[in-house]
């Protein structure tokens, strides 16, 4: 009998938001990765990067500042960098975990490539704040040189970028091949390091994909049996956070579609991951969805908490 596969998409919380905080954090995500995998799942991973890549921005840009010989990292070798170091973190933390339970188990990063819509409207209304605050004089400059600034509800000057919507993974095959081979796969970190096709080149563009977004695609492209989207909340809500907050153990396509074009869910963080599921669900009718949070995950795995959306 085959193992039943599912995409795993990390947020925030699995990862912490600073090197140190991430060493530690990857050691509770593995126990509760290893726990699918014991369970009798066959994984491939995302995650989230936001924390990490402004990280990286930050220090390139400060040590060009520091020393000219140095220039800034465009956002797709940040895009790089991050996916590279989370995954590194990552794999070698389930490796051992995996390891500490008999399980010898190969993991694997694979660094990825997206393609984006160089006409996608993200580019022209870009939202995404990266990097550190700036002054005003830095953020006359980086305008001058066509680069998005804003001011954000302090005041401060905050560079933007797009977040366009993901197209097709480039290492599409190479992922499917190590996934068949019943091989645990991280990949499209961060969303994956958004790239555009001009000719026979990829290349880098300024811009950040959702995670969520790819995580809906790659399960999608997977043909996965499910898609676990793990967040910082136990379920999904409606009312968020109001007094009549309710949570929804069950959604079919259809309601929380209704509920989506309603406006029931946060735009920067249950709504992604809504449209994600309907991506994914679009594609593999057959397949389930199960939003919750690490800590709830080995119960919500086998019904007993979560919310699960179908098609």
């Amino acid at each position: 009998m085959s193992k039943a596969k599912i995409v795993v998409s990390l947020g925030h919380d699995a990862l912490g938001y600073s090197t140190n905080e991430q060493l530690g954090h990857v050691k509770v995500t593995a126990k509760a990765l290893a726990d699918l995998v014991e369970a009798g799942y066959q994984l491939t991973i995302t995650h989230s990067n936001g924390p990490q890549i402004s990280m990286i921005h930050k220090a390139m840009t400060n040590l060009s500042k520091e020393d000219p010989s140095y220039t800034p990292a465009p956002m797709c070798v940040c895009s790089a960098m991050s996916q590279g170091y989370v995954g590194y973190d990552i794999q070698n933390a389930l490796r051992s975990e995996l390891l500490s339970r008999s399980i010898p188990k190969p993991v694997s990063t694979i660094l990825t490539q997206v393609t984006v819509d160089p006409y996608d409207e993200a580019f022209y209304e870009p939202n995404k704040i990266i990097g550190r605050v700036l002054t005003k004089e830095e953020a006359d400059a980086e305008t001058a040189k066509g680069n998005y600034v804003i001011q954000d509800r302090q005041k401060q000057y905050r560079r933007v970028v797009a977040a366009p919507v993901p197209m097709d993974i480039v290492e599409i095959e190479a992922i499917r091949t190590l996934v068949d081979a019943d091989q645990i796969v991280i990949a499209c970190g961060g969303g994956g390091i958004p790239v555009i096709e001009q000719h026979c080149q990829l290349k880098g563009a300024s811009a950040v994909i959702e995670k969520d977004a790819i995580a809906g695609r790659l399960a999608a492209e997977l043909h996965s049996d499910m898609l676990v989207i793990l967040t910082g909340v136990d379920q999904v809500y409606l009312d968020f956070g109001k007094d009549t907050q309710e949570a929804l153990p069950e959604l079919t396509a259809r309601q929380a579609r209704a509920y989506l074009e309603e406006g029931e869910f946060g735009k920067g963080t249950m709504a992604p991951k809504i449209q994600a599921a309907l991506t994914y669900l679009a594609a593999v009718p057959s397949g389930r969805v199960l939003i919750t949070s690490m800590s709830l995950i080995r119960d919500a795995i086998r019904g007993k908490g979560g919310t699960v959306i179908t098609a």
